[in-house]
């Protein structure tokens, strides 16, 4: 057996700082959303991702990549979102074991309207509390951990290139 090989002061005070940032953003971002759009945040990711695609269609595997999401997961969301009108899933004709998942025009006005609160969310509660080259640096940073934490590069944000 190794032995452990534990946390420095610095790096214990690095690791409980991310830890509470990973445990604060998610409520943050999704409480305005819910107050101001009726949505989650992976809802509104969810949909941004399908605004953001060729025709405002994609293959549920693509969207999960795209999401960061579990097949499970996602499922459960785009059944409460067709429940709303916002997405529509139908057969994908290349692939019949497939389905796409499509933004309907409803979809696309939620979008559009929660675009506007969301970013400006995402800018106090993150970005304007950053120097550009922190942003950088939190680009950088975020990549080095998808390296460890997405080793096959499977989701969409592992492949992201500025």
């Amino acid at each position: 057996m190794t032995e452990t090989r534990w946390l420095s002061d610095d790096e214990q005070v690095a690791w409980v700082r991310f830890a509470a940032v990973l445990e604060l953003l998610p409520a943050a971002l999704d409480l305005q959303l819910t107050r101001d759009e009726h949505l989650t945040h992976f809802d509104y990711f969810t949909l941004a991702m399908l605004s953001e695609a060729p025709d405002r269609v994609l293959r549920t595997s693509a969207l999960a990549a795209r999401t960061n999401a579990t097949l499970p997961r996602l499922s459960r969301v785009l059944t409460r979102l067709e429940n709303e009108g916002y997405i529509a899933r139908s057969p994908c004709a290349e692939d019949r074991r497939a389905t796409n998942v499509s933004l309907t025009e409803a979809g696309w006005a939620k979008v559009v309207q929660a675009a506007p609160g969301h970013v400006e969310n995402v800018r106090s509660l993150v970005l304007d509390a950053l120097t550009p080259e922190q942003v950088a640096q939190l680009g950088e940073i975020s990549s080095a951990l998808l390296t460890t934490l997405d080793p096959h590069g499977k989701m969409f944000a592992s492949g992201q290139e500025h």
